[in-house]
């Protein structure tokens, strides 16, 4: 079942996940239908095509995606590309400028390539790259997405028209209109939020989402609040889409594979992000190939259902999880429901207000934001809180596409910092411990008299060679008495670059002029390969040892060789044999 992931899980299907699975498609239906369609007309096309590009790929996911929480479908920064791309394809200054029919096609023609940019990357397995974003990366995502949520509702809970492209722009629009506001939508915005959090306190077992829309719904058409300026959702589109294979004749090639590979990044970091970040809240796992093999499917299953580009929706999601979606069974559920509301619940639907809506998202935003693993960071370490900071920052001052490329440098760069400037220790023997341990964590341990035995902990590499050299060579200039070998300690290292090779060989070198002889221990059989491509193995003189105890073993034969006697000190050291005397 690893290619149908989704099937598997059907298939031992727990019923006591039935009840939250349930609530939460019809819960993420309510709010999906009138987002999908807000979504379609930013990337200029007509409202019923965002309701098309969600029934093909919620069900196309329920079977090959690998996450139980991830809601696919349109989404508002994949919606933006297209609406840049079709006005680029079609050659027009605006998206709007181009005839409804170019539009439509040109969406579904990007569907598709995004779609077959995503399998060309499953089959070249590049889902390794989602493993670039750390923990701490995730949970800054997150709370850096839960804010652009908010910032994005801003205009159904006021009732006023906010605009800019940028979160500063959005604010600033916000308090140039703050006289303006409808008081009769900002206040039912604002009740719904509470009685959201006051469900979710007193009665976590109701869908409480659902029930404060209905009851919104209610409110709204017997005071009389639509008179008042309260919006509505309103007519809902109705009708399934044909299967239609885009004509691609006269497309411009240079254009649109950019356009799509862009999409396809995007929407892929989404998968990526969204999927790992509610996968670890519940300690499951997210196959980053699998879930490239999904969006590929999803995007071209809407391509031919006359759809556009889709991803995942971290607002769908965080509103799933929060009513206790399990399985991929709560898609089938939302997609039930809008095949329902096509065709018969639309008038109920076209009731819900905006602002209880907005409510909704914002509710479902806040949850997004983990407090108590931001806590968990900063009690950890500094630099993981910083991290997740910083991450959560880049998101909220720029957009999500620049969020995700800063957050995989920041990580990068936070891989590089440790692993330039690892921790390193000298290594004893301490009483009633097996094998070998830094003597800083041990007062009680002892070092083996004449023998510095170091340990590295990192792969040796460019960027710490230095670093190397320089500790390498202060342990034996801080080590107590005369020191007559240096051991080091090899086995965080598969792979040797020449930079590290070269450093060995300064280390080596610098020692000898001393009279020190240096030795190697726990050499992989790799790493014994790469030291003797370089020469380095010929100039330890046959020094390279699979494990410490026979490395040390071999320092002692070496001191009673030089000596003509077998030391006092060794006699009680673990090592393999002592009677070689």
């Amino acid at each position: 079942m690893s290619f149908v992931p989704g099937l598997g899980v059907l298939r031992h299907y727990d019923r006591a996940w039935l009840r939250g699975d349930v609530l939460a498609g019809v819960t993420v239906a309510a709010y999906m239908v009138p987002q999908s369609m807000a979504y379609a007309e930013v990337a200029g096309l007509p409202a019923v095509v965002g309701l098309w590009a969600l029934v093909a790929p919620l069900l196309v996911y329920a079977v090959f995606g690998s996450s139980r929480q991830l809601s696919v479908g349109p989404e508002s920064t994949s919606a933006l590309m297209t609406a840049l791309a079709i006005s680029s394809l079609a050659g027009v200054a605006s998206v709007h400028d181009a005839s409804l029919a170019t539009r439509a096609a040109l969406g579904a023609i990007l569907a598709l390539t995004t779609g077959a940019v995503c399998l060309v990357a499953y089959v070249a397995r590049l889902g390794f790259v989602a493993g670039l974003l750390s923990r701490p990366v995730l949970i800054g995502y997150l709370a850096g997405v839960a804010v652009l949520m908010i910032v994005s509702q801003l205009g159904k809970v006021t009732g006023l028209q906010i605009s800019g492209e940028r979160l500063w722009d959005e604010l600033g629009s916000l308090l140039a209109q703050l006289d303006e506001v409808n008081l009769p939508t900002f206040l039912l915005a604002t009740a719904s939020v509470l009685a959201l959090f006051i469900a979710k306190r007193f009665a976590p077992k109701l869908p409480g989402p659902l029930l404060v829309m209905l009851a919104a719904a209610a409110l709204a058409h017997f005071a009389g609040l639509r008179a008042l300026g309260v919006r509505v959702v309103g007519e809902v589109p109705s009708g399934l889409p044909g299967v239609v294979i885009p004509d691609f004749t006269g497309v411009d090639w240079t254009k649109l594979l950019p356009a799509a590979l862009g999409i396809a990044v995007v929407g892929f970091s989404d998968n990526a992000l969204i999927g790992r970040a509610f996968a670890a809240r519940r300690r499951e796992q997210v196959d980053m190939n699998q879930e490239l093999l999904a969006l590929g499917l999803c995007n071209i299953s809407a391509g031919l259902t006359q759809g556009f580009p889709v991803s995942s929706s971290g607002s769908r999601a965080a509103l799933g999880d929060s009513m206790g979606s399990r399985t991929q069974l709560y898609s089938l559920v939302a997609l039930g429901c809008l095949l329902a509301t096509m065709f018969v619940l639309g008038p109920v639907l076209a009731a819900f207000p905006e602002a209880t809506l907005a409510a909704v998202v914002i509710y479902a935003a806040i949850q997004l934001v983990d407090v108590p693993e931001f806590r968990r960071l900063a009690r950890f370490r500094l630099a993981e809180l910083v991290l997740s900071l910083a991450t959560a920052l880049a998101v909220v001052l720029f957009n999500v596409l620049i969020g995700i490329a800063i957050a995989v440098v920041l990580s990068l760069l936070d891989l590089v910092r440790r692993i330039a400037n690892p921790e390193a220790a000298v290594l004893g023997y301490v009483p009633g411990l097996a094998g070998m341990h830094d003597i800083t964590d041990f007062p009680q341990g002892e070092q083996v008299p004449g023998l510095v035995v170091f340990r590295y902990d990192s792969p040796l590499f460019f960027a710490n060679a230095e670093n190397f050299r320089r500790r390498a060579l202060a342990a034996v200039d801080e080590a107590p008495g005369e020191i007559h070998w240096f051991l080091l300690n090899v086995e965080a290292n598969t792979q040797l670059d020449l930079t590290a090779i070269d450093a060995l060989e300064e280390v080596r070198r610098a020692l000898e002029a001393r009279g020190v002889v240096v030795a190697l221990a726990r050499v992989k059989q790799d790493t014994r390969d790469e030291l003797a491509r370089a020469g380095f193995l010929e100039r330890l003189n046959g020094r390279a040892y699979p494990t410490l105890p026979t490395a040390v073993e071999a320092y002692v034969n070496w001191v009673t060789q030089t000596t003509g006697e077998y030391p006092a000190w060794a006699e009680h050291l673990p090592l393999p044999r002592n009677d070689s005397r």
